[in-house]
């Protein structure tokens, strides 16, 4: 009898699909079609700081008189806040499936307390989505660092429900960072986010934001340290995300060792029952390979366990590609 169930942060989840933060997890009623197509958790759309901090200064900049700036900032920050505590205890009246919150912040101090708020509104865990860019050229790594594992600290201080940090994959020492979030006693690191990047268009001569979805070929830019991380840190849960767009990216990530996958891109561009043909390329694979459950192949093509590690570690093309002209 073949079994997806897996466990995540603690968490038990009938399978290893993750419905990442987004617009397809902003409402009860997309969650509750997302739980029937077979999901196996979800992570609600992200309570971004920097929103409401630009919806606050956007209503203050209508009124004549600066006095009321605070009261602005107050109720544009209590509404956006109550808003969201009330689509996790929506949701998790509706669904059976774990309900994974989520904040995207830019600072370590703003939303220590909303974590405690997330937690009593009925939140299953807490992934935290965080971001500094590095442009400050006086500034050193470990200045951007610190603020992660301050915020990490301070967070799992105050809340008792698992934690989730999600990363980009521009740290100098990616294996450090995780590592020290770990030590904080953070439950879990989803490798890797994907943020906005700026384009150009150039008949208008104006910046634009960039192809916003996935392709399956990004599935590159993590599955590399999936494997090397969960080689070197085995304690830690990791949830693979970007480039998942079918059943096969699915088992090479839980191959070299990931927990649980995120996905997006491709239900937008395929619909929610799309996750049904995932799980079924899943199960299809475990079958024709003899496998019962998850634990026994995840893992199996990680760091720590081919025969030749290095080729985790290769980044230039000179021995594949020195033949081509």
């Amino acid at each position: 009898m073949i079994s997806l169930k897996t466990k995540y942060l603690g968490l038990e989840l009938k399978n290893p699909i993750i419905v990442s933060s987004s617009g397809l997890t902003n409402s009860v009623e997309k969650i509750k079609k997302l739980e029937e197509n077979g999901a196996g958790a979800v992570v609600l759309k992200s309570l971004f700081e920097e929103q409401i901090v630009h919806e606050a200064q956007k209503l203050s900049e209508t009124s004549d008189y600066p006095e009321a700036d605070d009261y602005v900032n107050f109720y544009v920050r209590n509404s956006s806040v109550n808003d969201y505590l009330k689509l996790i205890e929506g949701t998790k009246k509706e669904v059976a499936i774990p309900v994974i919150a989520s904040i995207n912040c830019v600072s370590s101090e703003e939303w220590i307390e909303f974590a405690s708020k997330i937690q009593d509104a009925g939140a299953d865990a807490l992934e935290i989505n965080v971001f500094y860019l590095p442009k400050d050229f006086d500034s050193k790594a470990d200045v951007y660092e610190s603020t992660y594992f301050e915020l990490a600290t301070k967070i799992k201080e105050i809340i008792t429900i698992p934690v989730a940090f999600k990363l980009g994959n521009n740290f100098t020492n990616l294996l450090r960072v995780v590592n020290q979030l770990y030590i904080r006693k953070v439950d879990g690191v989803v490798l890797f986010n994907r943020f906005y990047a700026p384009d150009i268009d150039i008949k208008n001569n104006k910046i634009v934001s960039a192809e916003v979805f996935s392709s399956y070929a990004d599935i590159r830019q993590s599955l590399r340290w999936v494997g090397i991380v969960s080689g070197k840190i085995d304690k830690i849960d990791i949830a693979a995300s970007t480039g998942i767009h079918s059943g096969e990216a699915v088992i090479k990530q839980l191959l070299a060792g990931a927990t649980v996958t995120q996905i997006c891109s491709v239900l937008y561009k395929n619909g929610s029952g799309y996750i049904k043909q995932i799980l079924n390329d899943i199960e299809q694979w475990m079958k024709t390979n003899n496998y019962n459950s998850i634990d026994e192949f995840r893992g199996k093509m990680s760091y720590k366990k081919i025969a030749d590690p290095t080729v985790y570690e290769r980044a230039q093309f000179m021995k594949y590609f020195s033949n081509y002209q």
